[in-house]
């Protein structure tokens, strides 16, 4: 599941939330400290992701002419551009590979600002960081199918994409991960 720039804190935050409640783990500095340099990490690999995506949209439209002569699938075309250009722009496309990544990127920001103490092997700690990454992302299709439910079910139409309809899926999005403890 590809994140998205809003979802990078929830993520964090679950991160935070399973370190904390990990018996074999303390947190020196609070939850808190865990969940902004989680944060910060997580949001500079998507920083990463969305240059390339960039590149990729530049490299698309200076061909616009003759990927439209040649019939070709622009998704296809994108993803193909974007795999070739991921390693130059530090990008795992395998979102499992980009968890794990990102997994040993933050355990070691966390040792390395004593952040986190434990007395168990490092690898213990990095699955506990790659399940919050894998949890969120299995709940998140579920989460989102509740939300929209419930948004559909409601007396007054709120109109999908507007101000409205995104304050009150945020709101609601928030309540279910509330339900789960993730936040």
């Amino acid at each position: 599941m590809r994140l998205k720039p809003q979802q990078t804190g929830y993520v964090a935050t679950k991160i935070g939330i399973d370190l904390a409640n990990a018996p074999f783990v303390t947190l020196p500095k609070g939850r808190e400290a865990v969940v902004a340099a989680a944060k910060k990490i997580i949001d500079e690999n998507l920083a990463k992701e969305r240059a390339l995506d960039e590149k990729v949209k530049s490299i698309l439209s200076e061909n616009d002419e003759e990927i439209e002569f040649q019939h070709a699938d622009e998704r296809q075309l994108f993803f193909m551009i974007k795999k070739k250009l991921a390693p130059e722009y530090g990008v795992i496309m395998n979102y499992d590979d980009r968890y794990n990544d990102l997994a040993h990127v933050i355990l070691d920001e966390l040792y390395e600002n004593y952040l986190a103490e434990y007395d168990v092997n490092e690898n213990q700690i990095k699955n506990v960081i790659f399940k919050s990454f894998k949890e969120f992302a299995n709940a998140y299709e579920e989460i989102d199918d509740i939300v929209y439910n419930k948004i559909k079910k409601m007396k007054k139409e709120v109109i999908p994409g507007s101000q409205e309809y995104e304050l009150l899926y945020e709101r609601l999005y928030q309540e279910e991960l509330s339900k789960r403890g993730m936040l």
